[in-house]
């Protein structure tokens, strides 16, 4: 006897379905305290259907209870949930809500705007695809927003919406809302930003939020709503180089040892041929295990154990990369950092350095820099303050497995420990990596590795002095045996010195005409590049 399909069953599967083939969009939204993110986000929610019932009756008792709208309610509280939030009518941690529409799913993050609390919203940027950045029409663009938007920038959050928010203080004014907007284009044109759009609202009315404004028929643009809906997400971490730090090593018994870490980037299949970074060692995975079995192939955002098919020796911190395309092997390197501790970064410092799964002391070397929030330059100072972003130069006590944050986000990332409390004082992106020095004697001593890889025969740079040295050592030793014989034959130790002697002159002579002779004669024809 067949079972039917339970009706509410199959309408439920169909619902996760559907929203399993939606695309995702993550977005943080931010800008100077008191312009509004929080009543935006609430509106949001609210005007696209994504608060229940028994929300709205807590919101309209939470409204009459801390609220700062009259009668009327407020949105904001949607979000702000902390006791001291509400008190005080200001974000202070970093609030993140799911919602969807028949289009799309989205992850909004309201990050407060208080430069107290600026460390958060960096944290809440750092996973975010867009940026809304609020700005009020009758404020302008402040010293805090041009703040967010710069980490923003060293973040990699490249598409901006300014929405120009309380245009009904302005009274809808055209004229405002092109000043804010022409402000902001021209201060943000050099700093990494590549798309902007600015939209005109009213969050606490809902003007332009999801529904198109009476209040301003000349703004012909999409709603926020809109333009959310449509606007590209980042690009998928899994067609990306493969990339994955080792979090653990798990050895339950003696037959078997795995490498357990979350897929950073890329993806990995077994049989897939690999390396494991710092120490460069090649094998090939022949196992992907899970909690819940073995995989043929996993991509980026999976947590997996992979076993090799060699005995290879790597332990946490090392990262396993496919063999097409390395990460650099550097112990410099050059980053952006947002300075977050209430002790400034001066050079000659030492901090923990901890990218991914690997933890190494670090030094900060002398040339450090902020960026100046009025010119977008670096200015040379000599220590970077809380919530400033400046550059400056690290020195790791051993070479890791880096890459530019512009490469790959999970493996140019990292943050600052003091070593002493194990706060975290600063976040940074890596910049540029500089190539380890080779050995001062190998570099001497050694051909060029193109020749040691073809394996011909190059002519070393011969001098006279070394030519000389190297007859008189090769023929004081080679004579000893001489001057034995003459003793032993002549019995005077006198005459003995004197054959020994005149055989070292006479082959020193003929040894060194010999060595100048083969110093003129080439293997073979030097390139430019192999005797540069």
């Amino acid at each position: 006897m067949n079972a039917l399909a339970q009706p509410a069953a199959y309408a439920f599967g169909s619902f996760l379905q559907q929203q399993e083939r939606k695309s995702l969009l993550r977005f943080v939204a931010c800008g100077s305290v008191d312009h509004g993110k929080s009543t935006l986000i609430g509106r949001l929610l609210y005007e696209s259907k994504q608060v229940f019932e028994d929300q709205l009756d807590a919101l309209a008792t939470d409204s009459r209870k801390f609220g700062t709208q009259g009668e009327a309610l407020d949105f904001a509280l949607l979000v702000d949930g902390l006791a001291a939030e509400r008190e005080q009518n200001i974000t202070i941690d970093v609030a993140y809500r799911f919602f969807a529409t028949a289009r799309r799913k989205f992850i909004v993050i309201d990050a407060p705007g208080h430069e107290q609390y600026t460390a958060n919203m960096a944290t809440g940027a750092s996973v975010a695809d867009l940026a809304l950045v609020l700005v009020s029409a009758d404020e302008g663009v402040t010293r805090q927003t041009r703040r967010h938007v710069v980490i923003l920038a060293m973040l990699g959050v490249r598409k901006v919406v300014l929405a120009v928010n309380k245009m009904d203080r302005v009274g809808w004014s055209r004229e405002a809302f092109r000043a804010v907007e022409v402000g902001f284009r021209d201060w943000a044109a050099d700093i990494g930003v590549a798309e902007i759009v600015c939209i005109p609202l009213a969050a606490k009315s809902g003007d332009n939020v999801v529904s198109r404004s009476q209040h301003m028929p000349w703004y012909r643009g999409p709603t926020l709503l809109e333009h959310l809906e449509q606007a590209e997400p980042a690009a998928a971490a899994d067609r990306q180089p493969l990339r994955m730090p080792i979090q653990w090593v798990s050895r339950p018994n003696p037959d078997f040892r795995g490498y357990s870490g979350l897929i950073a980037s890329g993806e990995v299949r077994v049989g897939m041929a690999v390396k494991i970074f710092p120490s460069g060692r090649v094998s090939r995975i022949s196992r992907i295990a899970t909690f819940d079995g073995d995989l043929a192939r996993a991509a980026a955002g999976r947590s997996v154990t992979l076993t090799f098919a060699d005995q290879v020796d790597a332990s946490r911190g090392d990262m396993v990369v496919g063999i097409e395309q390395a990460p650099a092997i550097a112990d410099r390197i050059a980053a952006r950092v947002f300075w977050m501790n209430s002790e400034p970064l001066q050079p000659g410092r030492n901090y923990l350095f901890k990218l991914a799964t690997t933890t190494v002391a670090a030094n900060i070397e002398p040339d450090v820099s902020t960026i100046d929030l009025d010119t977008r330059r670096p200015v040379g100072t000599d220590s970077i303050a809380q919530n400033e972003i400046g550059f400056c130069t690290l020195k790791l006590a051993r070479p890791i497995a880096v890459e530019r944050y512009a490469d790959c986000k999970d493996t140019g990332s990292f943050i600052l420990i003091d070593p002493e409390s194990y706060d975290t004082v600063g976040m940074g992106c890596v910049e540029n990596t500089f190539a380890l020095p080779r050995p001062a004697t190998a570099a001497r001593w050694t051909p060029k590795p193109r020749e040691a890889v073809a394996g011909t025969l190059a002519r070393w740079t011969e001098t006279h002095a070394r030519s000389l040295a190297k007859a008189v050592s090769w023929r004081a030793t080679g004579s000893l045996d001489t001057f034995i014989v003459a003793l032993v034959v002549t019995g005077s130790a006198k005459l003995a010195g004197s054959v020994a002697v005149i055989e070292i002159l006479t082959k020193i002579l003929i040894y060194y005409f010999h060595e100048r002779i083969w110093a003129w004669v080439p293997w073979r024809k030097r390139s430019a590049q192999s005797t540069s």
